[in-house]
């Protein structure tokens, strides 16, 4: 699974993408909006953490042009900004789910595999190849 890592902070972005290499991830890192605004829109990633507050474009606005253009990859606002009303804003805006920083990583990796699983289609209960059938569900 390959995820984008949108943060401006280098050193946490950097912590970020190791944790999630040893967990079986793929990583791309983007450290600013503008940059965050292309991948999203040119590469498959599965998922994306999004910081809100970045250099060149505010991740909010970035957010809010990827779901108007269609764009249905999960996508995890990480940000400091915790006051309800931005957490609010952030949901309105697109966000599947929102974490205030600081966090503790478990919980960030507890998330990001929640939206995963909620991403991946529904594959059929039932799998048929000639006599033969599997049936997941038993």
């Amino acid at each position: 699974m390959r995820i984008l890592i949108v943060e401006d902070e280098k050193i946490l972005a950097g912590q970020l993408a190791e944790q999630l290499r040893l967990s079986g991830f793929v990583t791309d890192l983007c450290h600013d909006g503008n940059e965050a605004g292309f991948l999203g829109e040119t590469e498959p990633y599965d998922a994306i953490i999004l910081d809100l507050g970045l250099p060149g474009r505010d991740g909010l606005s970035v957010l809010k042009e990827w779901r108007s253009k269609g764009m249905d990859t999960p996508v995890l606002v990480l940000t400091a900004r915790g006051q309800l009303h931005e957490k609010i804003e952030g949901l309105n805006a697109g966000a599947d789910d929102y974490l205030v920083k600081p966090f503790a990583f478990d919980e960030l990796m507890a998330r990001v595999r929640a939206l995963l699983r909620r991403a991946q289609p529904n594959l059929p209960q039932v799998y048929r190849f000639a006599d033969l059938e599997l049936d997941t569900g038993t």
